[in-house]
């Protein structure tokens, strides 16, 4: 899918599209994960082809007699697969990875936002980690280590994206599949690899129960 196919609806549109009422896409975006909406400016959710490919997928589950949680771990999974067959192209994702290091670099909350926004919107949030975030985190790491980006610029980036991965993690512990817990070891400051990675399997059915950074050992095998 090309940057320019960006095609995110609210609720009410998605509804008419598959034909299942708001109140129940609702309920399958609360109780399985099936749906991760963005977030506009002003709050409301926002629905990409990758949700309504996953309701779509959902409803030939639930039509062969799957139950809802089974159909919709089946119908995650299925797409997940799909959308990570397919590279997403290489001169959208350099152009998106350079835009969003100028937009972090100058401190550009709103343009670092919106070209986020693109990026979610246009691919798999698969493909977004592993060709734009992950690999823009290592070089903010590199940058920072060689005095390229002082303090200010790699915490406003770090926190700005921490951000908007929390809001794709918006019920990750609910659902029917397996449960992982999550969380870095005692000294280790940096989760957001961590984070990522939980939204992967989160993306194949799984729930996740996420500590972060710096956990207590006898935490961890608490939880």
């Amino acid at each position: 899918m090309s940057e320019a196919s960006v095609d995110l609806v609210r609720i009410g549109e998605l509804s008419n599209r598959v034909g299942v009422s708001p109140e129940l896409l609702r309920a399958w975006e609360r109780r399985y994960g099936l749906l991760q909406p963005l977030r506009s400016q002003g709050g409301f959710r926002l629905y990409s082809p990758h949700d309504e490919t996953r309701v779509r997928r959902m409803q030939k589950e639930l039509a062969r007699g799957l139950s809802a949680a089974e159909a919709a771990v089946a119908a995650i999974s299925s797409v997940v697969k799909e959308t990570s067959r397919t590279d997403a192209p290489s001169s959208a994702i350099e152009r998106l990875r350079g835009e969003l290091a100028d937009s972090l670099d100058l401190f550009d909350d709103a343009s670092a936002q919106a070209c986020l926004d693109r990026l979610f919107g246009a691919f798999s949030v698969e493909a977004a980690l592993r060709d734009v975030i992950l690999p823009y985190l290592h070089d903010l790491g590199a940058r920072w280590a060689a005095g390229d980006i002082n303090v200010g610029q790699e915490h406003f980036a770090s926190h700005l994206i921490r951000g908007r991965l929390l809001g794709l993690a918006r019920g990750w512990d609910q659902g029917g599949g397996p449960r992982a817990v999550l969380a870095c070891p005692p000294g280790e400051l940096h989760d957001l690899g961590l984070m990522s990675f939980g939204l992967a399997l989160f993306r194949q059915g799984w729930r996740i129960t996420f500590l972060g950074s710096d956990t207590p050992i006898n935490t961890i095998e608490g939880a």
